[in-house]
């Protein structure tokens, strides 16, 4: 597995200023997000010559695009946001190949008008269900048509909360672009009563052959994100879950800030 990142971690003032920060910091893989091109991480619309821009800006540098961010709140009460949220996805979709990647990553949503990371009771209702099948359903047919893979997280907060919901979904979905983001610390989340390691070997079992990128962060034990090493997940148990999975993609690092970096890289190599 090779050690990635969001280049939205270094966030400087300009796309070329970013990204030199990514390479000198030692990373040639980032999961792209367009917000630090200035227009936001769902635009409405991407100017036409930018995915040209990235990919070379990118290519000059040596780093590669594992992924693109698509995340938008799928089960939106409110109908027109939810197309709005969709459009946003079509527009990154039609730009994925240019920028060298066919992984778009997703959350599955919640009915949380506010926060799409606040978890809200109706998440659990046939109704939010039947919604995100219908907004997944629109959302595969955008993958189809440009040839992409829409990996989407178990996370508590939203409708695919645990590892048997993503799975559950997987199978009724029953389609080849549909796959996981899996992101160790949400699966530790989605059950802090008991031992991570288990609930995350659990995953494992149920996800491991659907992982087409992973993602790095870690939580406390009273259920607050932190970044990777500095919290409940066993990291090297967590390496050696992927590799008896024979994941060998990357393994991008968020939710950090720089000073955090040997300390997460410490705990993936341990």
């Amino acid at each position: 597995m090779e050690l990635g990142i969001f280049e939205t971690v270094f966030g400087r003032p300009t796309l070329a200023e970013t990204l030199d920060a990514v390479a000198a910091a030692g990373f040639t893989t980032i999961q792209w997000d367009y917000a630090t091109a200035g227009i936001g991480s769902m635009p409405a619309a991407i100017p036409p010559s930018l995915p040209d821009d990235i990919r070379r800006a990118t290519d000059e540098r040596g780093i590669t695009i594992a992924a693109v961010g698509g995340t938008y709140n799928m089960i939106h009460p409110d109908p027109d946001t939810r197309a709005a949220g969709l459009a946003s996805l079509r527009a990154i979709a039609a730009t994925a190949a240019t920028l060298g990647t066919d992984i778009i990553t997703l959350s599955t949503g919640t009915r949380d008008a506010e926060n799409m990371w606040r978890r809200h009771p109706d998440n659990d209702t046939p109704e939010a269900w039947a919604d995100l099948i219908e907004a997944l359903t629109q959302a595969l047919a955008i993958a189809d048509e440009f040839e992409v893979v829409l990996a989407f997280e178990p996370e508590p907060a939203n409708v695919a909360k645990n590892a048997q919901k993503a799975r559950e979904l997987l199978d009724q979905m029953a389609h080849s672009r549909l796959r996981i983001c899996f992101d160790a610390a949400n699966i530790a989340a989605s059950d802090l009563s008991r031992d991570p390691g288990a609930v995350i070997d659990e995953a494992f079992a149920l996800l491991g052959e659907e992982i087409v990128i992973a993602h790095g962060k870690d939580i406390t034990k009273e259920g607050t994100f932190c970044p990777a090493g500095t919290g409940i997940v066993p990291w090297p148990h967590v390496v050696r879950g992927f590799a008896e999975v024979d994941y060998t993609g990357p393994l991008i690092l968020h939710s950090l800030g720089e000073g955090d970096i040997a300390t997460a890289r410490a705990a993936m190599e341990a």
